[in-house]
């Protein structure tokens, strides 16, 4: 197979590099909702195959063929993997079921939602529903 000058721009033109997720921490500020408290987190970037690990970890198949999707499990893993450097140290499993809601609902704002990013998404579809 002979390669044409069309294949090589096509092949060059595509920066895949703009895709990969790198290693460099981002700086995230959460604000605390009502309180004025805020603070800054390192944050690690959640590669599309982890992402996809920990949703899978977090589905499971009813006997009757219908899935249930444990949301709250998915949120605490994905903070424990994406928290790289916070004021309380090492995002863990006893921290996070410690917390209170005001700063639980500040850091679930970190994680990415498990299922649609599309307009045809639940989340969209609540949002119809509530307007």
């Amino acid at each position: 197979m002979t390669t044409t000058s069309e294949d090589q721009e096509k092949s060059v033109s595509f920066d895949v590099g703009k895709y990969t997720v790198g290693s460099t921490l981002k700086t995230e500020t959460v604000k605390i909702e009502g309180t004025g408290d805020s603070f800054e987190l390192s944050i690690k970037p959640l590669t599309w195959a982890k992402r996809n690990q920990l949703i899978s970890r977090h589905l499971s198949w009813q006997t009757d063929g219908n899935t249930a999707f444990n949301g709250d499990g998915y949120v605490r893993d994905c903070l424990k993997e994406m928290i790289a450097d916070a004021p309380w140290g090492k995002t863990t499993e006893t921290f996070l079921i410690s917390i209170d809601e005001r700063l639980g609902a500040a850091l679930e704002t970190l994680v990415p939602k498990a299922f649609g990013a599309d307009p045809t998404s639940l989340d969209d579809a609540d949002k119809v529903k509530k307007e």
